[in-house]
């Protein structure tokens, strides 16, 4: 900022170091950049100087994580390769009765009306179906994540060995 550089442009650098270098880790530092760029545009500068600041090092003192920038590139590969793989039927929705006959919808289950909210089918195209892109790190709030993930891993698969 004293050397002259735009203050919206350090803003937006930010922005988005806290989802790339931050991620999920402390999702929070999202809010906090785009609060800051917020009050830079809101109250100019000078006064817009210790926002950048207190984002700069909210930023500097979180914890890191680029599983969601690895994840994010990693699904749109597998985007670019499997461009025609079709939504799964079950995910449709089915307004008409032509749908319901070709199936839209069948076997959709609503994860509220199941035990544990938690619904056990795919939502990827075939081709995807067994891929995973996203892995949280134990690092921050990733490692509730990443908790959350295991657990509901758990109840499907008690679900498929239970019956």
């Amino acid at each position: 900022v004293e050397a002259g550089e735009d203050p919206l442009y350090i803003a937006r650098r930010l922005v988005r170091f806290a989802s790339e270098d931050v991620g999920n880790a402390d999702p929070q530092a999202l809010a906090v950049t785009v609060a800051a760029k917020e009050a830079v545009h809101f109250l100019g500068m000078p006064e817009g100087n210790t926002a950048l600041a207190q984002a700069a090092l909210y930023l500097a003192t979180a914890p890191k994580s680029n599983a969601v920038y690895a994840a994010y590139g990693q699904a749109a590969d597998a985007a670019q390769q499997d461009v025609a793989e079709p939504v799964p039927l079950h995910l449709r929705n089915a307004p008409t009765k032509l749908m319901k006959a070709l199936d839209y919808g069948k076997g959709y289950q609503y994860a509220h009306d199941q035990a544990d909210a938690v619904a056990d089918m795919s939502c990827l195209p075939p081709a995807l179906a067994d891929r995973t892109f996203y892995r949280p790190t134990e690092r921050g709030f990733e490692k509730e994540i990443k908790r959350r993930l295991d657990g509901w891993a758990e109840i499907k698969k008690r679900r498929r060995t239970n019956g």
